[in-house]
């Protein structure tokens, strides 16, 4: 083996492997191969300095900085947000952009050589291009990658610049290929989003890698697993299928999660000539390929068969804590200790004393910390709030919750409750598992009609304006706007009786209807206050009142109609008095009060 190879295949061990060896490499030995490339990475890993704080008491060197740039996302994915909502931290407790490369200097130079940029989702925090760009610059310190975590949403139209600016590699997160399985699952739309992201991805050069996190959960998406093997046929993608984690609010469940083993079981019986492909070093999938095919497949068993013992990964919340475990609730501010004046050196001593009590492993399925540690989506923020507290039939363990829908496996199963013998189901859900609208064939025409309200509270000088009472400076440049737009209540009417008329085409599923009749009042109220949320000491005691009741003669009912006439309205008066207090204005108590006809019959609710 010539100096040249030699040389070639140290550096190559050394950029994967990072061991260390006692001597230099020397021609005239007769070393095997092997010795001679330890020699080098020897001489390479003494020029560079790796330190002792990031190197915890099992002897794992952590190289790899998770960095959360925000707490905020643009999707509410189940298994990573709880459905009432997180509470997030104020933004004087996130990280400013100066703090987060103060920080990734620091973990650079102490031989971090990877940086990842996740969330919430990374794309919606202001001035990323220009965190990427710092973050570039700091190469050659030793960085060898900025990769981002990212549902895609809003990437497609700003991957370019990311990569111009320095990203290397990128994650993006889609659990299933159906979009109208997408909007349950994320509780939001953007199926074609992310299959436009995926696109620009696959075709920038300056990307180094590109993977496809799937979270598989039982009964939910695990059929489509296949469908996204076939992806790696001609796409050079990497497609990871991650077991479902149990995280605060996510109503894990362990008969939800279907071991990676099982996962490999159904591909291989598809694809029986699968082989075992090289892993990275501690990389956290285990890697496999199809013959044939032009990307690859990888299955992360972070539950079932965890991979602790070669961890290399930190991360840094939005707020500024270290955790060193994604399933340990205990954390660090770095942020505080930053601005308290610490130096590097002091911050650098707090990193080797949290890394020196990371565990050798996570706890069992069972014995994970659920109750103290975060909701995936903060790792890093306040706890979430307490959930609203429903009267629900006892449910079998393998039903959960979206929302406040109620999902059972493959979408469309049902269920008996022990003290009813009907059944509770999804009437939009058909019998393949797929949405549908409700068939009304059978059902007999009725005189129907549906009354519903709501309010939108509204302060002191807005209510003037509609009323035209009070002190109103017509002056005001503000006054002057609304007032410009014609009368609010006249204007409002207008819009809930149109759209009424346009439910069907603005509620997926609704059937439309031949309305008969439209009737929209809105009343001014003095010395109504909404009902106070938590937390919330004020209340607004002037308030306008919607009421739509509509009519038909049909096979279904009206109340969606009334609820969509409702919602314009309050929306409609919302727009025309932003100008004057569009800060201040809640809207709320949208309810069906009234019904008659149909099967179901007449309904009248309480006062």
């Amino acid at each position: 083996m010539n100096y040249h190879r030699a040389s070639w295949l140290c550096s190559a061990i050394s950029r994967k492997h990072g061991t260390a060896c006692l001597r230099y490499y020397s021609q005239g030995t007769r070393n095997t191969a092997k010795a001679k490339a330890q020699s080098k990475i020897a001489h390479i890993d003494a020029e560079r300095h790796f330190s002792p704080a990031l190197v915890d008491s099992f002897h794992r060197k952590h190289d790899y900085l998770r960095i959360s740039l925000t707490e905020r996302c643009n999707l509410r994915c189940f298994y990573c947000m709880p459905s009432e909502g997180v509470e997030l931290s104020p933004a004087d407790h996130i990280l400013t952009d100066d703090e987060i490369i103060r920080l990734a200097n620091l973990f650079v130079r102490s031989g971090v050589t990877k940086i990842r940029l996740t969330g919430g989702e990374p794309t919606v925090r202001k001035g990323l291009d220009g965190i990427i760009r710092r973050l570039n610059e700091l190469r050659p310190l030793g960085l060898e990658s900025i990769g981002m975590t990212t549902n895609g949403i809003a990437l497609h139209r700003r991957l370019p610049s990311y990569v111009e600016n320095g990203l290397t590699h990128l994650n993006l997160s889609l659990d299933t290929l159906d979009p109208f399985k997408f909007e349950i699952m994320t509780r939001r739309p953007g199926h074609d989003a992310v299959l436009r992201s995926l696109d620009v991805a696959l075709h920038s050069p300056g990307l180094r890698s590109v993977k496809l996190n799937v979270v598989v959960v039982k009964g939910l998406n695990d059929s489509e697993v296949l469908d996204f093997v076939r992806l790696t046929a001609d796409k050079n993608i990497s497609v990871r299928f991650i077991e479902f984690m149990p995280f605060t609010g996510n109503k894990w469940d362990k008969a939800k999660m279907i071991p990676s083993s099982q996962l490999l079981e159904i591909v291989s019986g598809e694809y029986p000539s699968i082989i075992r492909a090289p892993d990275e070093l501690n990389d956290t999938a285990r890697s496999w390929k199809i013959p044939g095919h032009v990307g690859s497949l990888g299955f992360i068993s972070s539950m079932s068969d965890h991979f602790c013992s070669s961890c290399n990964r930190l991360r840094l919340t939005a707020d500024g804590q270290i955790k060193v475990c994604l399933f340990d609730a205990k954390e660090v501010s770095l942020r505080d200790e930053m601005r308290r004046g610490a130096s590097d050196a002091e911050l650098l001593n707090v990193i080797g004393l949290a890394v020196q009590g990371k565990q050798e492993k996570h706890a069992g399925m069972e014995d994970i910390d659920v109750i103290t540690n975060r909701p995936m989506i903060l790792i890093g923020g306040t706890q979430p709030r307490k959930s609203r507290v429903r009267s629900l039939p006892r449910l079998p363990a393998h039903a959960y919750f979206l929302d406040d829908t109620l999902l059972l496996p493959h979408l469309h199963r049902r269920w008996s409750s022990s003290s009813s013998q009907s059944d509770l189901r999804l009437t939009h859900i058909g019998s393949d598992g797929r949405p549908c609208m409700v068939d009304v064939g059978n059902k007999d025409v009725t005189k129907r009609s549906a009354t519903a309200s709501g309010r939108i509270y509204i302060p002191r000088s807005a209510y003037n304006l509609v009323t035209g009472s009070g002190d109103a400076d017509s002056t005001d440049k503000t006054i002057q706007k609304a007032r410009s737009k014609g009368d609010v209540m006249t204007v409002a009417q207008l819009a809930a009786i149109m759209g009424c008329k346009r439910t069907s085409d603005l509620i997926p599923l609704c059937h439309p209807l031949q309305i008969s009749n439209v009737s929209v009042t809105l009343t001014p109220e003095c010395g109504v206050s909404p009902v106070p949320p938590p937390g919330d000491q004020g209340g607004l005691e002037y308030s306008i009142k919607c009421t739509a009741t509509v009519a038909c003669e049909g096979k279904t009912g009206v109340e969606m109609e009334a609820l969509t006439a409702v919602s314009v309205g309050l929306l409609t008066v919302w727009d025309m008095l932003k100008a004057v207090a569009g800060k201040e204005m809640k809207i709320g108590e949208i309810i069906v009060t009234h019904k008659t006809g149909g099967k179901s019959g007449d309904f009248t609710r309480d006062a």
